[in-house]
């Protein structure tokens, strides 16, 4: 394994640090056409930091074991961990799926992907794959996943429909996707439970799980596909109370 240059690192450093007070954003916000895609109608919430607490903290919290045991993570399991950010669900679905599982592991943001890869490397996990993913398509195969964790990142999709369409494919005939966040508004970095069910019933999914879940800041709400998938032009957005 190659070393990174220290200048590479310095540059990962203070990237990540110059999000982590909240103050400035680690992607800036552009102008994109949605397309036939509608707008969400809700602030989105910046992407400033790729950790919200420190691994140990939660892992006093059993904040992992309790996510992946609601959501009945199982040896074998194949599962996408979207907003990987640092890797703390990454690792330990890893370990949970076993060897015979894989974990694909996906960031939008290019320093955190690479950052990530390399933790992925040094501890040399052979069933976790990493990629860079876009803001608004989370680019998955077909029919490949059982889960798809989406922690604490929901709120900072800039195309939520778009982006919930695209993925909806990617699930298997019984897959879910785990949503873990926060009960307050988007723009201070949670998404209210019935705007989250809104959103996704309006692209075609059912939630048919949810828990009040302190361990993890929050809740854990599950989705799986429901029904004919809309065309873009046809879904509505929700609009906020």
């Amino acid at each position: 394994m190659t070393r990174r240059a220290p200048a590479a690192v310095l540059a990962i450093a203070a990237l990540l640090l110059a999000g982590c007070d909240g103050s400035q954003p680690l992607i800036p916000k552009k102008t994109r056409d949605p397309g036939p895609f509608p707008t969400a109608d809700r602030p989105i919430a910046n992407i400033v930091s790729p950790r919200w607490s420190t691994e140990e903290a939660r892992d006093r919290l059993g904040e992992a074991d309790r996510v992946m045991d609601l959501a009945n993570i199982r040896k074998g399991m194949t599962v996408a961990d979207l907003g990987a950010g640092e890797g703390y669900y990454t690792i330990r679905l890893a370990a949970r799926v076993g060897e015979d599982g894989r974990v694909l592991a996906e960031d939008v943001v290019p320093a955190v992907h690479e950052a990530l890869a390399d933790r992925v490397a040094r501890e040399q996990l052979d069933n976790v794959s990493v990629r860079l993913g876009q803001p608004a398509d989370p680019r998955l195969p077909d029919n490949s996943f059982d889960r798809i964790f989406m922690v604490h990142m929901y709120h900072e999709i800039a195309e939520p429909y778009e982006f919930l369409w695209r993925m909806r494919p990617s699930l298997r005939r019984d897959g879910l996707v785990v949503v873990v966040d926060a009960d307050r508004p988007t723009e201070q970095h949670g998404t209210p439970p019935r705007l989250l069910r809104c959103e996704f019933a309006a692209v075609g999914y059912a939630q048919v799980g949810f828990r009040e879940l302190r361990s993890a800041g929050g809740y854990l709400a599950t989705f799986r596909a429901a029904g004919r998938r809309p065309d873009p032009a046809d879904i509505v957005a929700c609009r906020m109370k």
